[in-house]
């Protein structure tokens, strides 16, 4: 309950308390009391849209692409890329005492308790402010209702894209994924043609494959196991649907179904987007 108190303290008003409240204190979510996260501020500013670049969230299931899209997008329109897995990531590799309790969540397909993400992103955002960023397209939060009432409370949020894939397609994507050990590049080694289905196209992704020095230092990360792939989809289908209906509700949800591959998808999201003429301006300006 201290924790709480610590935290409550630094919202600016009941209805911030009451988001974190529910947020870290129910039965399905225990307050996490360790001296040792990272305190959250609730008073990130409400800056003006036109003093600022965009503030995007993209959501999608586990192994969509969301890193991907969202990663491309940031150095096209030149704001930081905020992945609240790969800040967890860095969390577990580190010697930090976080790392054993988020290993095993992790490992389980189990989502990362709500005070621990909005402690990390928080910290995350505290630094990119002191560095003087401005925008953001946020990757893997909110992925509660708690979260998405906690940030709708702390910053604005512009736009929501939901990318969308057939589950069947998202597990053999998942299980095909690969890591470099020396160099940290993500490659996938799956070739996937699924059939059309219930009127549905067909999809087909060419394997993304490493160049010949990374061949042999591939590794696949722990949860990209077949069990923890579906469990994961398990707990977003149950948890994160929810925060779809929450800014389609707001007029803020984008919903964009993958066609294919990046060559397929990439420019159809552009055009989505209203972005492939910036785009192309972009490209002749460099």
């Amino acid at each position: 309950m201290e924790a709480i108190s610590r935290l409550a303290k630094l919202s600016s008003g009941s209805y911030l308390r009451r988001c974190l409240s529910s947020a870290v204190a129910s039965e399905s979510n225990p307050p996490y009391t360790s001296p040792f996260l990272p305190k959250p501020d609730y008073n990130l500013i409400h800056k003006d849209p036109k003093n600022r670049h965009v503030q995007w969230v993209f959501l999608g299931c586990p192994g969509v692409g969301k890193g991907t899209y969202a990663s491309r997008l940031c150095n096209l329109l030149g704001v930081p890329h905020i992945a609240t897995g790969d800040l967890v990531r860095e969390e577990l590799a580190s010697t930090g005492p976080l790392s054993q309790q988020l290993s095993e969540i992790v490992n389980q397909g189990k989502l990362v308790s709500d005070e621990l993400i909005v402690s990390l992103l928080s910290k995350r955002l505290q630094a990119g402010e002191a560095k003087g960023e401005s925008g953001f397209i946020l990757d893997g939060f909110p992925r509660t209702i708690n979260q998405a009432e906690i940030l709708e409370g702390v910053t604005d949020i512009d736009l929501v894209v939901n990318l969308k894939l057939r589950e069947d397609v998202l597990l053999e994507k998942c299980l095909g994924r690969r890591i470099c050990s020396e160099c940290g590049g993500n490659f996938n080694l799956a070739s996937i043609n699924a059939k059309g289905e219930n009127g549905n196209p067909g999809i087909s992704m060419a394997p993304l494959l490493p160049p010949p020095q990374c061949m042999s230092k591939l590794f696949t990360r722990s949860d990209d196991t077949e069990a923890v792939v579906k469990e994961r989809l398990h707990v977003y289908n149950e948890k994160s649907r929810p925060v779809e209906e929450f800014y389609r509700s707001r007029g803020k949800l984008l919903e964009f179904d993958l066609p294919g591959g990046i060559p397929e998808s990439w420019p159809k999201l552009l055009e989505a987007l209203n972005l492939n003429d910036y785009e192309e301006k972009q490209s002749a300006a460099a």
